[in-house]
C-alpha cells in the first residue's frame, strides 16, 4: 500500500513538473529542430530569444522581431527562434503544407529585413537568419512549460549557456528586450 501511495505522488510531481514554468535564473538545454531541417541548442554558446506564439500571434512574434536591439541583427552569436504552436495534431501531409506555408512566411520576413540588413552593411541574406519551429505534437511547448492546447504568447530569452535570464507573457519593450539581451 505505501508503495501504490509512493508512486502515485510522484506520478503527480512528475506530472506537475512536466507542465510547469520555467524559471529565471535556471539552465535549461533544450533542443529546437526548426522548419528548414536546422537544429538548434539554448546551450550553444549564443543568445537565444525563443518566442512561442500561436498562428494568431504572428504580429506579435513580429513585434518581439523589430524590437530586438539593432546590434543583434546579422551577428551570428544572438538568435530569435518562432515556435509555433499549431494546437492540434496534424497529419504528415497537413504538416508538410504548414511547413511550406510556414518557409514562405520567413521568405517574407526575410524581405522585409533586408533594408535593415543593407543599411547596416550586412552582406549575407537575412533568409539564413529567420528561423521558426513548427510544433505539431506539443513537445516543444511543453519544453517551454506551457500547455500545447493553451494559446500563450510568451517570450524567453536564453544566456549562451542555456540559463533563463528572463521571460515575458507579453510583447516586451525594447528597452526591456535590450537589458536583458546584453
Amino acid at each position: 500500500m505505501r508503495s501504490f501511495f509512493f508512486l502515485a505522488i510522484c506520478f503527480i510531481l512528475c506530472a506537475a513538473t512536466l507542465s510547469a514554468e520555467l524559471i529565471v535564473g535556471q539552465i535549461y538545454g533544450l533542443n529546437f529542430v526548426d522548419v528548414d531541417g536546422n537544429k538548434f541548442s539554448t546551450t550553444d554558446g549564443r543568445v537565444n530569444v525563443v518566442v512561442l506564439a500561436t498562428q494568431s500571434d504572428s504580429d506579435k512574434a513580429r513585434a518581439v522581431g523589430d524590437r530586438v536591439p539593432e546590434y543583434c541583427l546579422g551577428d551570428p552569436t544572438y538568435r530569435m527562434i518562432t515556435v509555433l504552436n499549431f494546437q492540434k495534431k496534424r497529419s504528415k501531409p497537413v504538416r508538410m503544407i504548414l511547413g511550406a506555408l510556414v518557409r514562405r512566411r520567413l521568405d517574407a520576413e526575410a524581405q522585409r529585413l533586408q533594408p535593415r540588413y543593407t543599411a547596416k552593411k550586412i552582406a549575407h541574406d537575412p533568409r539564413r537568419d529567420v528561423f521558426a519551429v513548427a510544433d505539431f505534437d506539443g513537445s516543444v511547448v511543453a519544453e517551454l512549460g506551457a500547455r500545447f492546447e493553451a494559446s500563450d504568447f510568451r517570450v524567453f530569452v536564453f544566456g549562451r549557456n542555456g540559463e533563463l535570464l528572463q521571460q515575458w507573457n507579453d510583447v516586451p519593450t525594447a528597452a526591456q528586450l535590450a537589458a536583458v539581451v546584453k
